[in-house]
């Protein structure tokens, strides 16, 4: 895979007053959510959008599938072509079929494996780094899409790359809000492109299986019978992996590493559970890093039906029908109602502190992957001994708009 930078897989970031105000508002949201916990929490922004805060409340906009359904849908027509995917659809019978049917190539049993390719790759490429390293795109973004790519079946095309097009469709999927006419360009060129290189895999795959991987079981399956694996589904489903999987370790991992250097002690505690092959131990250092930076402020949902959210409190608020609602994980995960002493670093939370993956109907299909081998990305760089930052504005954790563009750090 070639050496890319964040500057060729994101779009420039906003310069001047727009670029200005973008970080202030990523960097005050802590502040802004809190006063929303205690004085607002829930809250109408604009003329039919609201924003919830609460861990209870969060949860319920998550759990309350009949009330709150996904917004995702017109965005995958234009990824798909206008082909159906599981995560713009409610809970139906295709619904629950198509998960189903992933679930029969995308097995409980490929974890392990996973997590040892991706602990072996990223133990190559820190090796290879002679003391200085980019977390974001040298370490993570490499490890993540090699490994994911491998394992779906879904290789780099021919005058394009994977980590520009799944990105670049990853942002118009789940960041673009005010439908950017230039990132619309981008994708009415990308999406097809991808489209026609997955079913050209799956042509070729057929005539020659190869090796085992989530496409070949998928045309195993198909060539066996089995109704469900027809070429539009297969494709579709690769594409959502692509689009929905490897984009956000690049940018929640290393905003996990920053957490960890902010804390000496923590860190040398992660250090310390990598140096002992203590996996579990560790994970549980990432996880909570991630929990004060975590992949996004909320996700967003739409109001089925009126529905009266925190119904029997103070702050009880009917949301019409048509409304969009941003649940706030962020905010969730650092509420003290149900989270204990959220501003104290704690790796020996339980599960139920954490959203990271979402909760429900659409939790994040990869949620299992994500947890195997996230912390095995670190892993290898955290063995490294007097492990610090780089000198200067390198070795601070610097952002294009809630992507990760740069962390570098020296060791050895």
């Amino acid at each position: 895979m070639s050496a890319l930078t964040s500057r060729d897989v994101l779009r420039p970031a906003p310069k001047g007053l727009k670029g200005w105000m973008q970080s202030k508002a990523l960097a005050l949201a802590p502040i802004f959510f809190g006063l929303l916990r205690r004085f607002k929490p829930v809250i109408k922004l604009g003329k039919n959008n609201y924003l919830t805060s609460r861990y209870d409340d969060v949860r319920e906009v998550f759990a309350t599938d009949p009330a709150f359904g996904v917004i995702y849908k017109p965005h995958l027509d234009v990824i798909m072509g206008d082909q159906p995917f599981f995560l713009g659809m409610a809970d139906t019978v295709q619904y629950r079929h198509d998960t189903d049917a992933m679930r029969k190539v995308v097995r409980p049993d490929d974890l392990p494996k996973l997590a040892a390719q991706t602990e072996a790759l990223a133990a190559q490429i820190v090796a290879k780094a002679s003391g200085k390293i980019d977390v974001v795109d040298t370490l993570v973004r490499r490890v993540t899409f090699t490994m994911l790519g491998d394992y779906l079946g879904v290789p780099d095309p021919s005058g394009g790359d994977l980590r520009v097009w799944g990105t670049r469709l990853f942002e118009f999927q789940f960041v673009d809000q005010g439908n950017d006419p230039a990132l619309r360009k981008e994708v009415d060129e990308i999406a097809p492109a991808l489209r026609m290189h997955i079913q050209n895999e799956i042509a070729r795959r057929r005539i020659d299986p190869g090796k085992d991987d989530v496409l070949s079981r998928c045309l195993a399956l198909q060539a066996k019978g089995d109704a469900a694996y027809t070429d539009d589904f297969i494709r579709t489903s690769l594409m959502g992996f692509i689009v929905g999987g490897p984009p956000q370790p690049p940018m929640v991992v290393p905003q996990a590493m920053e957490q960890l250097l902010r804390r000496p002690k923590v860190l040398a505690e992660a250090q310390a559970a990598a140096r002992a092959d203590d996996d579990d131990r560790l994970a549980r250092y990432v996880l909570e890093a991630m929990r004060f930076d975590p992949l996004a402020p909320g996700l967003p949902r739409v109001a089925l039906t009126d529905w009266t959210l925190g119904k029997g409190t103070s702050h009880a608020t009917t949301i019409p029908a048509g409304a969009q609602v941003l649940a706030a994980f962020a905010s969730a995960m650092m509420d003290s109602r149900r989270v204990a002493n959220p501003k104290l670093f704690n790796p020996d939370r339980p599960a139920s502190d954490y959203m990271h993956f979402g909760f429900g109907l659409h939790e994040c299909f990869g949620r299992h992957i994500n947890r195997a081998t996230l912390h095995l990305m670190l892993k290898p760089l955290l063995k490294q001994p007097n492990l610090r930052r780089a000198p200067g504005r390198e070795g601070k954790l610097s952002k294009n708009g809630p992507f990760a563009a740069r962390l570098v750090v020296t060791y050895g």
